[in-house]
């Protein structure tokens, strides 16, 4: 009687033994990337830190030193403010030195951003959308010719402009700086790319059988399409034109007609020469104020900008 009840004892036993030998062992389960989480990077990181240091300072430098006098920039260091805060006295006094000269570069720059930079925005916007939209012989020459001249910097072409606007005589003249601005490559290379994505084909030729002529159909319905892009080519020919310095450097000869930037450069030359008076804390202040347009363009602008350099992007 002993016997069986150990068998069947030993038998019923082994099955749990093979069960609980069969069980696997649990894991510590890995960290693993989420789809919606970014990446941690320590490199990433500092680079974008360094960069930033590099791209704040220079602003910082320029905001500390307007607030100081000629003499406290020789004496304070560059990084920290100086016992004497001369920052409102600074743009009271460059705005009326030399009898205002500089509120008429100021004036001069934003005449050549509107006409220059807006035309070549508008010029631009109307060469990308025919050449995206509309197919006709030499479309493929004009695509290189465009390319070509993205490639070739604006320096190399200052001086033949410069004998050929010396030649119909519009040196020392507002067009001699307005009409080279007008034509931007880049500008219209962006706009052929953007222009071929945001406006769909069958959109436009709806608009044709409501009877829209191809004028209408630009304006009310490729035109509101293009915005962002638009607004991104002017931001772009906008600081372009803003800080243009060597095409009104060998154009213009007149004071009366310098952009700020050429107007700035003579002011920081004054040092060097015979007699010449020393107005660097002039010079910071008017740099800090020449920034400022330019500063507050990108802050309202910066969705449209973002969406504009997006697009294209992506094929669907």
């Amino acid at each position: 009687m002993t016997v069986p009840t150990t068998t069947a004892t030993t038998e019923n036993a082994r099955p749990a033994v093979r069960l609980r030998s069969a069980a696997p062992r649990l894991r510590t389960p890995r960290r693993r990337h989420r789809p919606g989480r970014p990446k941690r990077s320590i490199l990433l990181t500092v680079l974008t830190g360094v960069v930033l240091l590099y791209s704040v300072l220079p602003l910082v430098w320029l905001l500390i030193s307007a607030t100081k006098t000629q003499g406290g920039l020789a004496r304070s260091f560059g990084l920290w403010f100086d016992s004497d805060f001369a920052l409102w006295d600074n743009i009271t006094e460059t705005f009326t030195y030399q009898d205002g000269v500089f509120l008429r570069w100021l004036l001069n720059t934003l005449m050549y951003v509107v006409v220059g930079a807006g035309g070549a925005t508008f010029l631009a916007v109307l060469g990308g959308y025919a050449l995206a939209k509309f197919k006709f012989p030499g479309r493929r020459a004009v695509f290189a010719v465009v390319i070509g001249a993205v490639a070739v910097p604006t320096t190399a072409l200052a001086v033949p402009t410069f004998l050929m606007f010396s030649k119909i005589g519009l040196t020392d003249t507002p067009w001699a700086v307005i009409i080279p601005s007008l034509i931007s490559p880049f500008g219209l290379y962006l706009m052929w790319v953007f222009a071929s994505e945001a406006i769909p084909t069958e959109l436009m030729e709806a608009a044709r059988i409501d009877g829209a002529s191809e004028l209408r159909t630009f304006f009310q319905v490729a035109l509101p399409l293009l915005a962002p892009g638009t607004v991104t080519v002017l931001l772009f020919t906008t600081v372009a034109t803003w800080n243009n310095y060597f095409l009104p450097l060998i154009m213009l000869k007149d004071p009366d007609w310098y952009p700020l930037t050429l107007g700035l450069d003579a002011w920081n030359k004054q040092a060097a020469t015979a007699g010449g008076e020393a107005v660097f804390n002039l010079v910071i202040t008017g740099s800090l104020i020449t920034i400022v347009p330019l500063i507050a363009a990108f802050l309202l602008l910066q969705k449209y900008w973002q969406s504009g350099l997006a697009a294209g992007s992506v094929k669907e």
